[in-house]
């Protein structure tokens, strides 16, 4: 597996005043101050290779937030990555984490997605207190608080119509957490979601 640190970014990890990573970026990162990570070398990568080798060369409790748009959904073993993740975040860094809902119709289109992803995804995963219905951890020991979960509704180009008219379905659904919950329960086969926003924060 191809591993190249571009600008030697690693070494100086330790003395920069502020680490933001962004995973999976692709060819365009959303924040461009990030430290772009991802396995395929494209211009704004940073830090080219397998997500969990690269994760395993950064210290522990090095990294002040870790954002990702598009890239959980690829990873075929999330808890080990969310293992990493809770390694190397500072106590009270944040995940910040956008994923197709599993009611998304593309979703299945895209043969390299090896994950899907709910309402209750990260309540397995962190501690929670957002939603009534409750979720096992399965023994995992949970080292970060799920602080809010957001569906998002949109339509791509040229469907403006249907964009708009999702948009307001959007803010409906997200009045409240039991909108959420009402939403996912019974609605989500007939008006689909198109993807789901996650935010965490490291507590211990």
């Amino acid at each position: 597996m191809v591993f190249v640190d571009k600008a030697s970014v690693l070494s100086r990890i330790q003395t920069m005043d502020q680490v933001v990573l962004e995973l999976g970026c692709g060819q365009r990162k959303r924040n461009s101050t990030a430290i772009g990570v991802d396995i395929l070398d494209y211009d704004c990568v940073d830090i080219v290779g397998d997500i969990f080798e690269v994760l395993e060369k950064i210290p522990d409790h090095s990294v002040d937030s870790i954002h990702s748009y598009h890239f959980f959904e690829h990873i075929d073993n999330l808890e080990l990555l969310i293992s990493h993740i809770e390694r190397v975040l500072k106590v009270s860094g944040t995940l910040d984490v956008v994923v197709p809902h599993f009611s998304n119709p593309y979703f299945y289109s895209d043969y390299s997605h090896r994950s899907f992803f709910g309402l209750y995804t990260f309540c397995y995963l962190a501690s929670s207190s957002l939603f009534k219905r409750q979720v096992p951890s399965y023994q995992r020991k949970i080292r970060c608080k799920l602080i809010s979960v957001d569906l998002v509704f949109k339509a791509p180009r040229p469907f403006y119509v249907q964009f708009l008219v999702k948009k307001i379905l959007e803010r409906i659904v997200n009045i409240s957490n039991y909108t959420k919950e009402l939403y996912e329960g019974n609605f989500c086969y007939i008006f689909p979601c198109y993807e789901i926003n996650y935010k965490l924060e490291k507590i211990n």
